[in-house]
């Protein structure tokens, strides 16, 4: 049979990592997980792509998935890291996933796919220790990210936000990874 599909188009991707169960039910415990289960998510889908396709772009927006893992761990240090916490950071320090002149995605030639991925471990870990050392009604700090007046955001409400990027951008990965080798999410 000699059809124009990528080979094993129908192969699913390797089975995303199992969902946090039914039986939890305390929120302090089930917003974590569930940040853990699309963190490990969106790994398993970059496995197995070749550093070209890393680096390339499948879609007319231009973004790479190598792009959008380096934006996700600067989404763990500008919400958990800079916003609850309030640590002081400089622009690039904040936006290190953006390209200063176009505002847009960005990975350095320089930068490798295993090293980005040892930044995105490096923020969920701190994510994680910040969200253990928190209770989800505490309101993130009044400097950094979120200066006075405004009234600053609670870690539940940060958490919210951040696991419903990571849910959209598993989302974008699911029709990257279709596009580069036909393989589909769930």
């Amino acid at each position: 049979m000699s059809d124009n599909s990528p080979p094993n188009a129908d192969a699913p991707l390797p089975g995303p990592p199992v969902e946090p169960p039914w039986s939890l039910i305390d929120p302090a415990a089930l917003l974590p997980a569930y940040l853990d289960y699309y963190r490990a998510t969106v790994l398993a889908k970059l496995d197995g792509l070749s550093e070209a396709e890393l680096r390339g772009s499948r879609l007319p927006s231009g973004w790479s998935p190598l792009e959008l893992l380096k934006h996700l761990a600067y989404v763990e240090r500008r919400w958990l890291r800079w916003g609850f916490l309030g640590e002081k950071m400089d622009e690039p320090t904040a936006w290190g996933d953006n390209d200063p002149e176009s505002g847009r995605w960005h990975v350095r030639a320089d930068e490798s796919p295993a090293g980005i991925r040892d930044l995105f471990a490096r923020e969920c870990a701190h994510s994680r220790r910040i969200v253990a050392a928190a209770g989800l009604q505490d309101r993130a700090a009044s400097t950094g990210r979120f200066p006075p007046p405004a009234e600053p955001p609670t870690l539940s409400w940060i958490l919210f936000h951040v696991l419903q990027e990571y849910a959209r951008h598993a989302g974008h990965l699911d029709v990257v990874r279709e596009l580069t080798d036909g393989r589909v999410g769930e």
